[in-house]
């Protein structure tokens, strides 16, 4: 489909945009909600569409724009209608497009609005994002409701362009360049999350679960022949960190064991994040949100996926280590691969992993020439397809 096709789809009518309604019960904290943020900012900045977010937690949108008021019933940032869902939910008319968040369950009234609608809306199921093969035959299915004439269709991200891909905004790469040419701007970020870091150290961002495996990494970052500095912004690491060091820690605290250096930072918008990430050495990432972001920082990364009960999650991991390894462009050396595998199993806490030591952390360390230059490759790869909220749109357009 050529861009000026991809245009018109996405064109709202002179005197009145499409209106998209999104729901989003945040479950993890950061993930649900990050992804539901960037979609709503981008339907509504890129492609013209009139958004209404509804979210269960302000607090948590609130972490990730400093604008939010947690407290407010109904906002407007960043072009965005930003609504609190409530238990007692208020009636309202529902939109052209409805997005359903990772099978969050609407409110029933809303349904039945829904239903009345003339014509009703489409009705997406935003699923999470796994690159097992099962997603392909899934994306896009029909499920009509047994009731009411609406259907929901199920949408997944994805890897390919056999599924919905990736959120990217169209700028993305254009801002990265930008920020990594220019000194004034590196400066400005790191003096706003607490000054530069040491110039000799490797530099390492911590998002993460709480991690049993996370001591065992920190003893060998201390014990360590090489400097590293470890950026860890106020999530559930904390603890485990204020365990390793024997003391209390908050936002802006700077703490040193052997050769490690700690860096607790704030909470940061998603602006800096991105930030963060590309600045770097190595991130690691949790969930969907920051995994996704971590991606297209194109450094090597570390996901800690999110636990489900009966190893659940072990088959999504390893098609993504399988998919990241072996898939777009050229395929990572074995050795490379190979202990990549091993680190992101043993951090998971995969049953068999074994736990991390000084020897694997090494191999990784040493493996770090190739994984950068593969991360570059995998991401200039996936930017060759189209972003999931176009994608998304051109669906919703093309059932209307």
């Amino acid at each position: 489909m050529t861009s000026l096709m991809l245009s018109r789809l996405a064109m709202p009518s002179p005197d009145r945009p499409a209106l998209c309604d999104i729901f989003c019960n945040v479950i993890d904290n950061f993930g649900d909600i990050g992804v539901c943020w960037r979609l709503a900012r981008q339907l509504a900045n890129e492609h013209g569409i009139a958004v209404r977010l509804w979210v269960d937690r302000l607090d948590a949108l609130a972490q990730i724009c400093p604008a939010i008021d947690s407290c407010a019933q109904v906002l407007r940032v960043d072009g965005v209608e930003v609504r609190r869902w409530d238990a007692d939910f208020r009636d309202a008319d529902p939109g052209a497009f409805v997005i359903e968040a990772f099978a969050c369950q609407l409110p029933q009234a809303f349904v039945a609005a829904m239903a009345a609608r003339r014509p009703p809306p489409v009705w997406i199921n935003l699923d999470y994002l796994s690159a097992e093969g099962w997603v392909v035959g899934c994306h896009t299915l029909p499920s009509p409701h047994p009731a009411l004439s609406l259907v929901k269709y199920f949408f997944f991200p994805g890897f390919t362009e056999c599924t919905g891909g990736l959120l990217r905004e169209r700028d993305l790469e254009a801002r990265r360049q930008a920020f990594l040419a220019s000194r004034a701007g590196q400066s400005a970020f790191w003096h706003g999350v607490g000054g530069p870091p040491p110039a000799d150290a490797l530099l390492i961002s911590l998002f993460a679960y709480a991690n049993r495996a996370l001591a065992d990494l920190l003893a060998i970052w201390a014990q360590g022949s090489a400097p590293v500095c470890c950026l860890a912004p106020l999530t559930q690491t904390l603890p485990a960190i204020e365990a390793f060091l024997g003391k209390s820690l908050r936002a802006g605290d700077v703490a040193r064991c052997g050769q490690l250096e700690i860096r607790v930072l704030p909470f940061v918008g998603q602006p800096d994040y991105d930030r963060l990430l590309w600045s770097c050495d190595l991130n690691f990432v949790r969930g969907e949100d920051s995994f996704v972001r971590a991606q297209w920082a194109a450094k090597p990364l570390l996901w800690h996926i999110y636990a489900q009960p009966e190893n659940a999650h072990r088959p999504k991991l390893d098609a993504f280590l399988d998919h990241y390894c072996g898939g777009f462009g050229e395929r990572l050396a074995a050795a490379p691969a190979a202990t990549l595998r091993r680190l992101t199993l043993a951090w998971n806490e995969a049953p068999g992993a074994g736990p991390i030591n000084a020897r694997l952390w090494q191999e990784f360390v040493d493996a770090l020439p190739e994984l950068r230059t593969h991360a570059t490759s995998w991401q200039n790869n996936l930017s060759k397809q189209q972003d999931l909220c176009t994608k998304l749109l051109c669906f919703c357009r093309s059932k209307l």
